[in-house]
């Protein structure tokens, strides 16, 4: 009976660690994806702010505008509401594109185990965000709208149609870049 009760203790205790460790990885991934998405929507206000400026609008779309905002606060903010603290946040380049890699610790533990070495243990993950422009557009069209191929969705930004606060209905930023995790 006491083998059978020991066991029954272990199992829970390996359950505990996985969840611990599940719940640190999806922290990392929420703060990663965070910080990437902070960065998505600046480069997505910056194009809108510049589709007067023949120039400017194409860098900001390639993903090359310049970034001023806070990245790794939205990953601390993110992770906090997961009940982790930030390690280390950093933002990268993946293959060309803008990433942020974060890595996290858990602020809870696996608690108190029959198991030896097990008890409060807490988790440690790792987690990379990548920004990838989705359109393409021809730099040589001369036309009075901005033509864009959107991984094979037409999107047409009028100028004229921008209001001065750099907003445009119809467009989102998800339309103009996508956030993925990388690993």
């Amino acid at each position: 009976m006491a083998g059978l009760l020991f066991c029954a203790f272990a199992f829970f205790a390996v359950a505990q660690a996985g969840t611990v460790r599940n719940s640190g990885q999806t922290a990392a991934d929420a703060a990663a994806l965070a910080a990437a998405m902070d960065d998505r929507d600046e480069l997505f206000d910056g194009f809108l702010e510049a589709v007067d400026d023949d120039d400017a609008w194409q860098d900001w779309l390639d993903g090359a505008g310049t970034l001023t905002g806070d990245g790794c606060g939205q990953a601390e903010r993110f992770a906090g509401r997961n009940r982790s603290d930030v390690l280390s946040c950093e933002q990268t380049a993946r293959n060309g594109d803008s990433a942020y890699t974060v890595r996290i610790r858990t602020r809870f533990d696996t608690g108190k185990s029959i198991i030896p070495g097990a008890s409060d243990k807490k988790a440690t993950a790792t987690a990379t965000a990548v920004i990838k422009p989705r359109c393409d557009f021809d730099p040589e069209a001369d036309t009075e709208e901005i033509e864009l191929n959107c991984d094979g969705d037409e999107i047409t930004v009028d100028p004229d149609e921008v209001d001065p606060d750099g907003e445009e209905p119809d467009l989102k930023p998800a339309d103009l870049f996508s956030v993925v995790l990388a690993d």
